[in-house]
């Protein structure tokens, strides 16, 4: 009787957590609604929506202490934690690994300088001004700023449907910020435990992350077609398409982390760059495209003929995506509408806080829109630049790892997650106008081709 009551117990608090997850999700459709109408991204909505979710948590009685309660509690993160591996793996997918190839050391360079100078950066500053401190604190500070969060980035990217090679290049940047993170994760691991680093230990994690890619990526392309052409035989629907799918990002995610040490979206974005469509020909093509291909067969014109073929090729292409998009939908929002959750709005109380936070960010912010300065000839500098600010779970992973070692006391843990926050707020509406402005800034030359083509036609 005993085990069945606890079971119940268990069940009954799985239903408060999904029924919790659900409020959140219209929250958070809410926030990002209102951030389109006053023409901002719908991740700015949807972390403020957090913010305000986390502040009811703050209120008295037993709704409050739900709140609170539930906010921390591990089903919900899990959920989170699916939302941005899915969306590392759709901007994977949307991605082609030979024009990524074509960027790889630009994003290098800008990945190598958007690290080196916001972590120097965050040194010196909290050295000069939270003096009596060891070093390792310092350092933790400064590698807080070090990692980008390309979730935050790449979710703006996919509101505005922005495909170029600014976007490439920050989302290999990202990967490759990534890795050298956490390459300094685990070294001052090894030194908040007492362990000794040498070089061998970093060397060998360094090895392990770039040695994890690029197997994974090669690999993955050789067996990718003999996996798919099994799947396709045990079913050719798109329900087995995004199974296929589905595992590859889950093994790439788990493998990550479980030999490389990286986190999971880094295998997961990896995952939706082996997976191109010439892996699913195997399948049945969807709907719309058997549909277009049959409308060009019927209708006069060669033009609009080849139109309707074209768009009967986009939808074949890109059926995956539109497969994985519907996960992505659910999941996606309740990631940033935890991320904003994690604010405590209570350390805004203390001013030294604030001042520490504020010239942080400042610091933060100009370390890593500098980098975009590295993309070379030809780019938008000013988006790579806003595209690698925001810190988000990644700023917060190093800031409660360095409290849960005792390195950070409460003061410094607020200081560090004001600046995350902030980093994560500030850059999606400078990443939209960056993108408004490259987008006007195309149309006129995509007009002069219109009318040379509409001349060439006449």
């Amino acid at each position: 009787m005993a085990s069945g009551g606890e079971e119940h117990g268990h069940e009954e608090h799985a239903l408060q957590v999904f029924v919790f997850v659900i409020a959140l999700l219209f929250a958070a459709r809410l926030g990002g609604r209102l951030a389109n109408r006053i023409k901002q991204p719908a991740v700015l909505g949807e972390l403020l929506a957090g913010v305000a979710v986390g502040a009811l948590g703050l209120l008295q009685g037993s709704f409050g202490n739900f709140v609170a309660t539930t906010k921390s509690d591990p089903i919900l993160h899990w959920v989170a934690m699916v939302g941005v591996i899915l969306l590392l793996f759709k901007s994977g997918l949307e991605e082609n690994i030979h024009e990524m190839k074509e960027v790889g050391g630009r994003a290098t360079l800008v990945a190598v300088v958007g690290v080196v100078l916001p972590v120097a950066g965050g040194i010196a500053f909290t050295y000069f001004l939270l003096p009596g401190h060891s070093m390792l604190v310092y350092v933790f500070f400064g590698a807080t700023l070090a990692a980008t969060s390309v979730g935050i980035t790449a979710a703006v990217f996919d509101n505005f449907k922005f495909k170029s090679t600014e976007t490439r290049i920050v989302l290999g940047a990202a990967v490759v910020d990534d890795i050298i993170g956490l390459v300094i994760l685990g070294v001052l691991s090894a030194v908040a435990q007492g362990g000794e680093v040498s070089g061998s230990f970093i060397a060998i994690a360094v090895v392990k992350a770039v040695g994890f890619l690029g197997v994974s990526i090669l690999l993955g392309r050789l067996l990718a077609p003999s996996i798919s052409k099994g799947f396709s035989r045990l079913h050719s629907g798109p329900e087995m398409k995004m199974a296929m799918a589905l595992v590859f990002c889950g093994l790439y995610a788990y493998g990550a982390k479980v030999l490389a040490g990286l986190e999971p979206i880094v295998g997961a974005f990896a995952a939706g760059l082996v997976l191109d469509a010439v892996h699913f020909e195997k399948f049945e093509e969807p709907e719309i495209a058997k549909k277009l291909k049959l409308w060009a067969g019927l209708v006069e014109g060669k033009r609009v003929q080849k139109e309707l073929e074209l768009e009967a090729e986009h939808a074949r292409e890109g059926h995956v995506e539109d497969l994985i998009e519907g996960m992505t939908k659910f999941f996606v929002p309740i990631f940033f509408i935890v991320t904003g959750m994690a604010v405590d709005l209570r350390v805004f109380k203390d001013p030294q806080v604030l001042l520490m936070a504020g010239g942080l960010t400042i610091v933060a912010f100009v370390g890593k829109y500098a980098c975009g300065f590295a993309a070379g000839k030809g780019t938008n500098k000013s988006l790579v630049g806003f595209g690698m600010v925001p810190r988000g779970e990644v700023g917060l992973i190093f800031a409660n790892l360095g409290k849960s070692y005792g390195v950070l006391n409460e003061k410094s843990f607020a200081i560090a997650v004001v600046v995350v926050i902030a980093t994560t707020f500030i850059a999606p509406p400078l990443i939209a106008k960056a993108i408004r402005k490259s987008q006007n800034d195309e149309l006129p030359e995509t007009k002069r081709q219109g009318a040379k083509a509409a001349a060439v036609a006449e």
